[in-house]
């Protein structure tokens, strides 16, 4: 894209998008989700092939309560790591199949965790039936309170950060407390604001006594609507790391959205190769380490 087009990103103050560390941070839970509910799905195959080898009939019950609260334990923490990672990377309500599907996942596996072997437990005729009645009975317990946990009854969403970023964004310029700012959206409406006020006080002059909200960033590698690594935004595109680049330029709200998070460290130096007066020692910005 020219340096003269501005970038066709949507504002991430308009439209919520989670950040690079966000989606890494949300692959690590789910990863270690699937992890759990494997274990879990293991201990229900173990549970089944004994049952069916008749280990059951007429003793063992301590072995069989084990393996359903193992089954439970590594059920209930794939179900709090899955959610975890859904706060970090919630899907849009928009693609209806998609959200339900996502949110309440959990609860799925834990069904499928449970119910075949508790199915198999009640319709043992050769288990003692005082065992097969404390066994189901725990068994339907713990089921019970590990679908329970899996269920996502407020179930975050795009939408939902959405209305969020906007009010913090709106508090952020009204200086204002960030009282309704979540978690999820305030260190990077924070940070947004941060280098937008650094950026406007490194290109203000006279003709411009407020300053810019104009930077210019290496544009995402192949089409990519977002770089797959966070990059850093300059004052203008004629600052020697850009030479040689294809450039995207707009709002600092812009270049987050396409991963471009991290504000140059140059920014004396970058002054003078674009043209803007440098900041007087008391009004000199201070960039956030990238």
């Amino acid at each position: 894209m020219p340096d003269n087009e501005p970038a066709a990103e949507v504002d991430v103050t308009k439209e919520w998008r989670a950040t690079h560390g966000q989606k890494s941070a949300a692959t690590r839970l789910r990863i270690f989700a699937a992890i759990a509910w494997v274990v879990a799905i293991g201990g229900e195959i173990v549970g089944i092939v004994l049952l069916r080898q008749h280990k059951f009939d007429h003793g063992n019950l301590g072995l069989l309560i084990g393996l359903l609260v193992g089954i439970a334990i590594f059920a209930i923490a794939g179900n709090l790591l899955w959610k975890a990672a859904n706060k970090q990377d919630p899907a849009s309500r928009a693609d209806r199949a998609r959200f339900l599907f996502q949110n309440q996942l959990g609860a799925i596996i834990t069904l499928i965790a449970f119910v075949p072997l508790l199915v198999l437990i009640f319709m043992d005729k050769d288990m003692d039936p005082k065992n097969k009645k404390i066994a189901g009975g725990v068994g339907v317990v713990l089921a019970g309170l590990a679908v329970l946990i899996g269920v996502e009854f407020n179930p975050a969403s795009v939408e939902q950060y959405t209305q969020d970023m906007n009010k913090c964004a709106a508090e952020i310029k009204a200086n204002q407390p960030t009282t309704d700012c979540s978690p999820e959206v305030a260190e990077q409406a924070k940070a947004i604001a941060q280098d937008s006020a650094t950026v406007a006080e490194a290109t203000k002059t006279a003709a411009n006594p407020n300053g810019l909200d104009v930077v210019y960033w290496i544009a995402p590698e192949n089409g990519a609507k977002k770089s797959s690594t966070p990059h850093v935004f300059h004052l203008c595109s004629a600052v020697s790391p850009m030479r040689g680049k294809t450039v995207h330029q707009g709002s600092v709200t812009q270049a987050y959205s396409e991963n471009a998070t991290r504000i140059t460290k140059q920014i004396p130096m970058e002054q003078k190769q674009c043209g803007f007066a440098a900041a007087t020692p008391d009004k000199a910005a201070t960039p956030q380490a990238g």
